[in-house]
């Protein structure tokens, strides 16, 4: 079985990354034939500094190699260090619908934030398609946000396979429910985009600013809380202190520190 997943370089890496996608993949590279890579050019529709880039890109590495990423059982590579990529992604908009962009919910929700976009972001799940379709991935790993990009995936390379014969694997996509999406600190979606993050190898005073930030419950402590599940903060702590980490040590990431811990 081939798996593939990637990861942005566009700004320190923080527990949404980590329990979406570091973790799996960590996990599924003992299962199958493994390819993960640092997704510069994704990285281009909101950081727009090479050097930062650069800095951004070594810093992956560095915490996925510390986190358990290993580099005997995985391909490990930088995005734009395969430019057939770039020219794949040409040839599959040439069959993508733009109905089929204009649905996809993570530009929608960008646009609806307000945040700022460009013809990268729309035809960001363009991109995505290239990058699963060109290694013949199987497997998926992905967060429940962008489940959806891995369907427009199968859609394009069903219509690419239809027009020219048989040429994609049609991927699937693995999702942990657990940790379909961590939130952030604001309760919405983990994000460097929404500044609610807290990183995973963040300096201590800073990481407790936030976690202190988090709005916690105003009932007393007598009252009942049937929705206490709810809460950002217990979220969060069912993630970093479970009962029990199945397949793995406590002490998983070797760079994580007490930073996170606090």
């Amino acid at each position: 079985m081939r798996i593939l997943s990637g990861i942005q370089p566009s700004g320190a890496l923080h527990l949404g990354n980590y329990f979406g996608m570091m973790r799996p993949a960590i996990e599924l590279q003992e299962r199958g034939e493994a390819y993960y890579f640092i997704a510069d050019w994704h990285s281009m529709t909101s950081l727009t500094d090479p050097a930062l880039r650069r800095r951004y890109s070594l810093d992956v590495a560095l915490d996925f190699l510390a986190c358990g990423l290993d580099p005997a059982r995985t391909v490990f590579f930088r995005q734009s260090d395969i430019p057939e990529v770039a020219e794949l992604t040409w040839l599959l908009s040439t069959v993508t619908p733009m109905g089929l962009l204009e649905r996809c919910h993570s530009y929608k929700d960008k646009v609806a934030k307000g945040l700022s976009f460009n013809h990268g972001l729309f035809a960001y799940p363009v991109l995505m398609a290239a990058d699963i379709l060109i290694y013949d991935s199987e497997l998926v790993p992905v967060g429940r946000d962008q489940k959806q990009h891995v369907e427009v995936t199968r859609d394009i390379a069903i219509k690419y396979n239809e027009l020219y014969g048989p040429t994609f694997v049609l991927p699937e996509p693995e999702i942990r429910e657990a940790v379909a999406v961590v939130p952030g600190t604001d309760g919405q979606k983990m994000s460097k985009s929404y500044g609610n993050t807290i990183e995973l190898f963040g300096e201590e005073a800073a990481t407790r600013k936030k976690i202190v930030s988090i709005v916690m419950d105003s009932r007393t402590p007598q009252e009942p809380k049937p929705d206490a599940d709810r809460n950002v903060a217990i979220q969060l702590l069912r993630l970093v202190a479970p009962p029990r980490w199945p397949g793995t040590s406590r002490s998983a990431c070797g760079r994580a520190g007490s930073a996170t811990a606090s």
